[in-house]
């Protein structure tokens, strides 16, 4: 009996503009762009934390107005995304030295380290690394 591999392959995020959100994940978080592919009308743009990384973000361009007021806002103003780190301080310092916009001070919980901070569009996000046991 063969098991069936199944994973996230991509979360999509709705943004304004291709080229400004790739620099944002690119250079204020230090992702890398996994693919940038033209299609008709739009474009395929992957971004990921990790290169070997199951899990990606998929950068999708808002085609109307509907779309658009979506745009930062994905989860209704909660957490939207966890970005797990294993070195929490070394990722809050460089991130802060690049002008990401951190909503509260870093603080340690049961399960680990973590600071919530918001991307170029207002999404929430958490910046966490698990306790070590």
């Amino acid at each position: 009996m063969r098991t069936q591999k199944r994973c996230l392959g991509c979360v999509a995020i709705v943004v304004d503009d291709y080229d400004r959100a790739i620099e944002y994940y690119t250079d204020k978080l230090g992702f890398t762009l996994v693919e940038d592919t033209p299609q008709p009308g739009k474009r395929w743009v992957v971004v990921s934390p990790n290169p070997e990384s199951d899990c990606n973000i998929l950068l999708a361009r808002a085609s109307n107005e509907r779309q658009e007021g979506f745009i930062g806002n994905q989860s209704g103003g909660r957490v939207f995304l966890f970005l797990q780190t294993d070195d929490f301080w070394r990722d809050y310092h460089a991130m802060k030295a690049k002008g990401v916009h951190f909503c509260e001070e870093p603080r340690e919980e049961e399960y680990g380290t973590v600071v919530v901070f918001e991307d170029i569009y207002g999404n929430r996000w958490d910046l966490y690394q698990t306790a070590q046991p």
